[in-house]
């Protein structure tokens, strides 16, 4: 089918998802799949009064945290209307019956986040942050491999039947079964997004903002520059177009490697697909999903394409800066009602799309016109960019001693104070340079009445600051960033207990076992009552723990209730559990009936998680958290750490608060654990745990601030900083900086300082 290239307009709107939309899914003439941040997938189908209005036909529930991608499997027998494939955030591949909107089958496996899904025959493909590519067959997995030492961003198979995978390592590898054939060398950032070009080869999209066309021998056919931020997306026609999607919030369209349209949206433009017609599918950051054609009869009526342009003027609007200010921010014009100070005043007012200066006259005692405030041609477009971000400065900085060329952003309504101070932590260069750093931003911005602060007093190491006309100290030494909470160092345990309180509870438990025929047998004798009670006078004796020892009947009492019990009953003895692995002796006469074979905490783990009561889930996580305080148990926590990470893993979003905290504290623990021992892989598990937890929006405060806490801690001291900043850490970051709890918003600007690469 060839079409003629001509100018792409709105067809329609689609609205439904509450939160960014991430991934598109073309279902031949069926309808469209979409995912998104708000956990769900959505089926859209064309409505039947006309050719170009799309209605919300299902929605698929169960992922437990973002879904990305997806894929198509075309009806058949067993499906007659066939099946959704999707991958999460939570690493679960679903896969869905469309005439029911249930899941067939869940895929477990892989370790982190699913990035990529791929239909081989009747088998899927999947890739993942943890490196691996797994391939599945009737819900169970066949086979996996280590396609790249970095994450896996994206799959797709090629109309030859080869593999290809885009990685945060820079590179593409085409695959022949699990073996690589070949590796594409030439971006020089991750790569985020394959395509097919029919009959040609392979597109990639990159962080670095290109995307590229590869012949299959390697060779770069096409290098198509233009996106002023990361490319997440490239798709192609059989017309020969290809349309791109990126954090620029454009979708570009591009024709022979030239970009002929660029359509600009209200947000990042996460993925872009064709429809068979040549119509063109965008996923928006701000929940919508669009559809734009070139065919005359399917264009949006006059009504829709005027709130579309509304939508894109107010998101510019609310990003756009006059005269380095955002105009957002500016007053409106009944800030001139307020009659000046002195004459020459000036003061520049929101009118519209524009800022507008006015000069107060005291003569006349009014306000005098002077004109638009502009930042220059095209703001938007011409500001520099640095890191995907613009600015209205990316000055060069040369710091001599044959150190490179940095490069320090500004924006003019940035006190120059501040941003020297950000910048020299970012940079890992001597706080003693703050002074030359702000002389120099104000030379260059041509701003010359700036007040010199000399008062101050470098927060860090109390020395004043450089005076003008007295020698600067220029040391060698760099002094790394001060940050307020991370890295965690030592574990956190829960060592408050009322013991009066779980004997009584375990007592009225013990009586109810009395008093039925059927369960008697598995009450307490008065011996083993009085031993509880000697058990917990002396965990309740802290000041003699140095001293005090327990014996092996002692423990294997505590073992015994926990499983014998009724499920509903052995939460006071959980507990009881909890404050034994905090005493010396205790934690070691444990460890022995631990470490003998049968080990019973792995069956309490299995047991309080395989029906979650509230008061098992919190006394379990909370006993397995407080081993972390005894170093003779880090083999047994590092050799179980998927059994229990996975089997604790929904306690994040519990309705109880502390089972929240308690879960948090448990990845905290881990964290500081796996830092020590170098473990990468484990790193990057506790990693995704971590920013689901962060990721979730309705979580008690401190079950969020130590979530953040690991997410730092793992990037500065781990392994895993570049699966971090994959993950969008940056964004975490932000959101956790504007919290108004004032905790939350100091880990959240210490994850963003080290977020950049120093």
């Amino acid at each position: 089918m060839e079409i003629d290239f001509s100018e792409y307009r709105l067809s329609c709107q689609l609205r439904g998802h509450e939160d960014d939309v991430r991934g598109i899914c073309v279902c031949d003439n069926v309808g469209i799949a979409t995912s998104s941040r708000d956990r769900t997938i959505r089926f859209w189908t064309l409505g039947r009064s006309n050719n170009r209005d799309y209605t919300m036909s299902k929605i698929l529930l169960g992922h437990t945290s973002f879904v990305g991608p997806l894929a198509w499997v075309s009806p058949k027998e067993e499906f007659p209307e066939g099946c959704i494939v999707s991958g999460g955030m939570d690493t679960l591949v679903f896969v869905w019956n469309l005439a029911t909107g249930e899941k067939v089958q869940t895929l477990k496996g892989h370790q982190l986040q699913v990035t990529g899904i791929t239909l081989d025959d009747s088998e899927i493909v999947s890739s993942s942050v943890d490196c691996t590519l797994r391939r599945w067959r009737g819900g169970q997995q066949i086979e996996a491999w280590e396609a790249h030492k970095a994450a896996i961003q994206a799959v797709i198979k090629l109309p030859s039947g080869e593999l290809v995978t885009g990685s945060s390592d820079t590179t593409l590898k085409l695959w022949k079964g699990k073996t690589c054939t070949r590796t594409f060398v030439g971006h020089t950032d991750t790569v985020r997004g394959l395509g097919v070009m029919p009959g040609l080869g392979i597109l990639s999209a990159s962080h670095d903002g290109t995307i590229r066309l590869w012949a299959l021998s390697g060779e770069v056919l096409m290098d198509m520059v233009g996106h002023t931020s990361i490319v997440y997306s490239v798709d192609a026609h059989v017309s020969g177009l290809i349309v791109s999607g990126s954090e620029d919030c454009f979708a570009k369209i591009w024709k022979d490697g030239v970009c002929v349209q660029s359509i600009e949206h209200p947000g990042c433009v996460w993925d872009t697909k064709f429809l068979e017609n040549g119509d063109i599918v965008t996923a928006c950051s701000d929940g919508v999903v669009r559809v734009w054609t070139v065919h005359q009869e399917k264009i949006a009526d006059p009504l829709e394409l005027e709130s579309h342009a509304s939508q894109v003027s107010q998101y510019k609007c609310s990003r756009k800066r006059v005269g380095g200010l955002k105009l957002e921010e500016l007053p409106g014009l009944e800030a001139l009602q307020i009659p000046g100070t002195s004459d020459g005043q000036t003061k520049v007012v929101r009118e519209g799309d524009n800022g507008v200066a006015y000069a107060w006259n005291m003569r006349e005692h009014n306000w005098d016109k002077i004109g638009e405030v502009v930042d220059g041609p095209d703001d938007s477009m011409n500001r520099p960019v640095l890191d995907g971000t613009q600015y209205d400065y990316v000055f060069d900085v040369d710091i001599g001693d044959g150190e490179p060329i940095r490069k320090l952003p500004y924006n003019r309504s940035e006190n120059p104070y501040t941003t020297a101070d950000k910048w020299l932590l970012k940079e890992n260069l001597p706080l003693s340079y703050r002074q030359q750093i702000v002389e120099f931003i104000l030379q260059n911005s041509g701003q010359r009445d700036f007040a010199l602060d000399s008062s101050f007093r470098d927060p860090f190491t109390g020395s004043s600051a450089y005076v003008p006309g007295q020698p600067s100290i220029m040391s060698a030494v760099s002094t790394k960033p001060t940050l307020k909470h991370i890295p965690k160092k030592g574990m956190l345990v829960f060592d408050v207990a009322q013991f009066d309180g779980i004997l009584k509870k375990v007592a009225e438990f013990n009586n109810a076992l009395l008093s039925d025929p059927e369960k008697k047998n598995l009450s307490m004798t008065e011996i083993d009552i009085s031993r509880l009670g000697a058990i917990a006078r002396t965990l309740k004796d802290t000041s003699h723990y140095h001293t005090s020892r327990f014996s092996d009947a002692d423990i294997i009492l505590v073992l015994k209730l926990i499983k014998l019990w009724p499920l509903e009953m052995i939460f006071p003895v959980i507990d009881i559990l909890r404050m034994i692995a905090l005493h010396p002796d205790g934690a070691a006469v444990l460890l022995k009936h631990i470490n003998d074979g049968n080990d019973t905490l792995m069956e309490l783990i299995q047991k309080a998680t395989k029906s979650p009561l509230p008061a098992n889930l919190l006394t379990s996580i909370r006993a397995v958290t407080n081993l972390f305080k005894n170093s003779c148990y880090y083999p047994w926590l590092l050799k179980h750490r998927g059994e229990i990470l996975d089997a604790f893993s929904s306690c994040y979003s519990s309705s109880n608060k502390n089972v929240q905290v308690s879960y948090s504290t448990l990845i905290l623990n881990y964290s500081v654990l796996l830092i020590e021992k170098e473990d990468e892989e484990g790193q990057s598990q506790v990693l995704s745990a971590a920013l689901e937890i962060a990721e979730e929006e309705k979580l008690e405060v401190d079950s969020k601030f130590r979530a953040l806490v690991a997410i730092g801690s793992l990037m500065v001291e781990g392994l895993v900083r570049k699966i971090a900043v994959d993950f969008d850490v940056e964004n975490i970051a932000k959101l956790a900086k504007a919290s108004k709890d004032t905790k939350i918003a100091e880990v959240g600007a210490d994850i963003e300082l080290i977020t950049k690469p120093s």
